[in-house]
């Protein structure tokens, strides 16, 4: 994987060492080099991102859309866009700026310098892969900055292309979804043809109790997004593996699956689920997959 590409899905930085997993060290110093990364601190490293990009929007006579609305305005992305998307009105002549952006030509409603929640989220929705606009849909209903109607009834009104998928998107989107990574996980699932997960499902009898991130209910399985950071601790550690075994003694499948799982192997979570589906035994080892 290119070195931007990651430190976009990684949230614009990354350490020396979680770089190394996934790039070669004589790329990572071309990229240095280049000037397309940047070294912020001692074994830190950042995208080279310094005006802001509302004053970008700003230069260009246009409003920040797409992704950078999405982080204006508040719903979470999976990739930190490297260059502002921004909108200008299609009568408008293009302004002459050295401040790179993405451009597109579009008559568009706006709110505080950027489209307005509904018109970013179907932005999104239209353009981006799927698993990264179902997050920023879930998060946008989520945050209560949409609502599903209103999001249905301009997916229903727009026309050109895209106007499927934005469709698609908005019928997907879940407002219980508790985070990023759950909703990739769930998109995952989706892609690879399986409907049956709910978002924060609770499983609960009279001795035990869980909130688990995706659950099937008629296959008893959960399928679990798990943070290093919430898991960092010994009692977390604990928790955890007594909150699983009660899963598996109620009858419950539990998979849990990592950040690097979920957003950088783009088949791994379907691989999993079809031969958990079949049955089959003998699966291929993830760690020699990503080798």
């Amino acid at each position: 994987m290119d070195v931007v590409e990651l430190l976009q899905k990684a949230g614009g930085s990354a350490t020396y060492k979680q770089l190394r997993a996934y790039v070669h060290g004589r790329d990572l110093r071309l990229a240095l080099f280049e000037g397309r990364i940047k070294r912020v601190a001692r074994g830190m490293y950042a995208l080279p991102l310094d005006v802001s990009a509302l004053t970008v929007a700003r230069a260009h006579g246009g409003v920040l859309s797409h992704e950078s609305a999405a982080e204006h305005h508040g719903p979470d992305v999976v990739t930190t866009p490297l260059k502002p998307h921004v909108t200008v009105r299609r009568a408008q002549r293009r302004r002459n700026t050295k401040l790179p952006c993405t451009l597109h030509w579009a008559d568009v409603p706006e709110l505080d310098g950027a489209t307005t929640p509904v018109r970013t989220v179907l932005d999104c929705a239209r353009t981006l892969p799927f698993c990264e606009a179902l997050a920023v849909v879930d998060s946008a209903l989520r945050k209560g900055l949409v609502t599903s109607d209103e999001l249905l009834a301009a997916a229903i009104a727009v026309r050109g292309p895209g106007r499927a998928r934005g469709l698609r998107l908005v019928e997907a989107g879940d407002a219980r979804a508790a985070s990023v990574l759950e909703s990739v996980l769930r998109a995952r699932a989706l892609e690879a043809g399986w409907r049956g997960f709910i978002p924060q499902f609770v499983i609960a009898d009279d001795d035990f109790f869980a909130r688990v991130d995706l659950a099937d209910p008629d296959r008893r399985l959960v399928l679990e997004a798990d943070s290093f950071a919430y898991h960092a601790s010994r009692e977390a550690l604990r928790r955890d593996c007594r909150r699983y075994t009660n899963l598996a003694m109620r009858g419950w499948t539990l998979l849990r699956f990592s950040w690097e799982d979920v957003v950088l192997d783009e088949g791994w979570v379907g691989e999993v689920l079809a031969t958990v589906r079949s049955g089959r035994t003998g699966r291929q080892n993830p760690l020699k997959r990503a080798a």
